[in-house]
Parts: C-alpha cells; sequence; structure tokens
C-alpha cells in the first residue's frame, strides 16, 4: 500500500497539534505501563496509543495522547480499531474448530478441500492446510504486488477468490514445510477453506462462532465497500510529526478479509484472547497443537497456527499476534493463568521504514504489551 498512501499524502495533507504525552501520577499503579506507552508513541509520533490489559480479577487501561487530531479525547478500551493481522488468529481459530469436528485435518492438502485453486505456481496437493495456517506454505503475499498497490483495486469490492489469486499466481518461494515466510495470501486461502466446508460466509461462520458466543458486541467484519467505523473509535493516520494524513476510510475494506479486515476494541480483543488461552474458542486438546512453533528459518520461529509465542520478562509466555492496517497498529495476547494485553497506536508510517516491519517488531521494540502483561500494579 506504500505507493498509494504517499501519492494521496502528497495530495492532502492534515496539519494539526498532538496531544502531549499523558503523565502519570506518583500513585498511579501502573507507571511502569504508562512510561512504556508514552516512549512507544513518542518513537513512533503516532497521534494516540492505548493499553487494555488485566487478569480474570481485573481490567484496566491506561492511554497516551488522542484518538483524533484536534481534540483531546484520550482512547478508551471500547474505541474501535481496524485490527489488521489479528484477524489471522480468529480465522485460525474457526479451522481448528472444524478440525476438532473433523470436517478439517491440518496435514491434508488443500487440494482435498479446494480443488483446482492452487495450481499452476503453487501446488495445492504438497501445501497441507498447516502449511497456511504456520505461513510455511511457499505462496506469495499478495499484498507486496502490484495488484495490491494499483489504486484501482482499492476502492472496489474484492472476493477471496480474487485476492487470493493474485498470490497464487505468482511463483513458489520455497519448498512447502521448509522455510517460514509471512504472508496474506495463506489466510485468504484458509477463509475460502472455511466457506468452502462450512457451505457458509466467512462472516457468517466469524459471528456464529466467535463474535456471538463470545459477545464481542464491538467486534464485525465490516461489508464490501463499507469504509466508515461504525460508533466510537480510533481514527488512523499516515504521516509524523505534524503532518498527518487521516486514511481512517482510505482503504477498500474488502482488501483484509479472512486475513486482515477485522474492525474491533481494545476490550474485545483482550476478550478473545483470554478466552482462546483458557480453551474456550480453540478446545483446549488442540491448543498444543496451535502452540507448536514452526523451528524453521524466518522472522518468528516461534510461530505456531495463528499465534506467536512471546517469552516474558516476569517468567512465562504469552500468546497472541499482531496486526497492521494503514493508520493503525495493534497487538494482543494472553497467558493460561489469565492475563492479557491489547496495544494499539494511530498511525503507520513510512518514511522511517515502520510499514517493512512486522506489527510485532513495531509495537514490540518498546516492550509495551510484555510490560502491560507483567505489569500487576
Amino acid at each position: 500500500m506504500r505507493r498509494t498512501l504517499v501519492t494521496a499524502a502528497l495530495a492532502i495533507a492534515l496539519v494539526a497539534p498532538v496531544a502531549a504525552p499523558a503523565q502519570s501520577a506518583p500513585d498511579d499503579p501502573h507507571v511502569a505501563t504508562q512510561e512504556s506507552l508514552d516512549a512507544l508513541r513518542s518513537d513512533w509520533t503516532a497521534p494516540g496509543g492505548v493499553v487494555v490489559a488485566g487478569d480474570r480479577d481485573d481490567e484496566w487501561t491506561v492511554s497516551s495522547g488522542t484518538a483524533a487530531i484536534g481534540q483531546d479525547r484520550p482512547i478508551t478500551a471500547t474505541d474501535k480499531f481496524r485490527v489488521g493481522s489479528l484477524t489471522k488468529t480468529f480465522t485460525a481459530s474457526i479451522v481448528l474448530q472444524l478440525v476438532d469436528e473433523g470436517e478439517v485435518d491440518l496435514d491434508e492438502p488443500i487440494e482435498t478441500y479446494l480443488p483446482g485453486v492452487v495450481q499452476g505456481a503453487n501446488d495445492g496437493t504438497e501445501i497441507t492446510v498447516r502449511n497456511l495456517l504456520q505461513h510455511t506454505s511457499g505462496i506469495p503475499d499478495y499484498l507486496q504486488i502490484e495488484r495490491m498497490l494499483d489504486p484501482r483495486n482499492q476502492f472496489r469490492p474484492h472476493t477471496l477468490a480474487e485476492i487470493a489469486s493474485w498470490g497464487l499466481e505468482k511463483p513458489s518461494e520455497f519448498e512447502p514445510g521448509t522455510e517460514y515466510r509471512y504472508s496474506n495470501t495463506n489466510y485468504i486461502v484458509a477463509g475460502m477453506l472455511i466457506e468452502k466446508v462450512t457451505g457458509r460466509s466467512y462472516d457468517q461462520e466469524l459471528n456464529d462462532r466467535i463474535i456471538g458466543p463470545l459477545g464481542l458486541t464491538d467486534t464485525y467484519l465490516p461489508e464490501p465497500q463499507h469504509k466508515q467505523l461504525v460508533g466510537p473509535q480510533v481514527r488512523g493516520y499516515f504521516g509524523q510529526q505534524f503532518a498527518y494524513l487521516d486514511v481512517t476510510e482510505l482503504i477498500e475494506p474488502s482488501m483484509g478479509l479472512s486475513g486482515g479486515g477485522i474492525v474491533s476494541t481494545g476490550a474485545d480483543v483482550a476478550a478473545f484472547m483470554q478466552a482462546l488461552a483458557d480453551g474456550t474458542v480453540v478446545p483446549r486438546p488442540l491448543l498444543p497443537e496451535m502452540r507448536t512453533p514452526n523451528d524453521l528459518p524466518g522472522s518468528a520461529p516461534k510461530y505456531g497456527l495463528g499465534v506467536d509465542e512471546f517469552e516474558l520478562p516476569c517468567g512465562g509466555v504469552a500468546y497472541g499476534h499482531y496486526g497492521i492496517w494503514p493508520g493503525y497498529q495493534t497487538i494482543a495476547a494472553a497467558t493460561d493463568d489469565g492475563r492479557h494485553a491489547f496495544v494499539g497506536m494511530n498511525v503507520l508510517n513510512f518514511a522511517d521504514g515502520s510499514a517493512g516491519m512486522s506489527g510485532r517488531e513495531i509495537l514490540g521494540r518498546a516492550n509495551t504489551m510484555v510490560t502491560a502483561l507483567c505489569d500487576n500494579g
């Protein structure tokens, strides 16, 4: 999306002061998290940032800056973000539910479920369902392809099949199962798998299997061409220093779908991650499958099936994911003992190179999420 947003930024500019970081009071029980969030926001020149964290007995929020430039409006736990690739954990969870129901086998070739879809440049008889969810398929990322960068494709609706075809037409990057390389196309194909096996839309399965049962009332997958966020929201920006472009409604939402299209809040994402860790979303016997690291060459050797592993400085581990969408950066995880945390910021820059990094790398630089998970007050 870099080329399109840079072009847009040249045409439109928004210049406004950004609120100063919140100052921690001497009796603030979450000083460490507040200081980490302030530093993270400063590092990436974000208008605002938020942490929503807690355990089974309590939940708390710290905020820095503002949800919208020109307003003094701290981000709250119920303000909506475009959470980008946090969607992948939802998608992987649905696939694992289908595994539990005997409808899908993780080690079965994707050709079994989607005959003729993955062929030619990529071999669906060699790529398993596990390879897709683990990013070890070798299928190229459609987000790095020319069609994704074409403005004409960013302002019209798309289907899962169309978006998947953009990645599938490119030659495989490696033999399936030999390397890890993050590819959004994997999770678009996983969305197609869900639709084929269930005979229902991805959106219906998402609502009936996760959003409804968990009561995630502020979480939804936008309909194609519905660019406006519903209800209280965090505005997303491109830019830095004192020049920002509001890109909240710039990109066609169906560019993300099962790979990155969900809109949610810090409270809802934290609740989902905790329910996942507790065995409520994916049956507990399948959690080890989900969490088993790929242990392969690449940038995330601890990535499992839609979750990554985060070691905590206070001991233990958390499992979660990270997300990027133009204007937004998010990350969230939970532990088996009931701790959970969501971190979100409302900027995504290109001039400083952050767009070429994973959400985990961007938000992990200040370790804000792990600080929150270890912050017992």
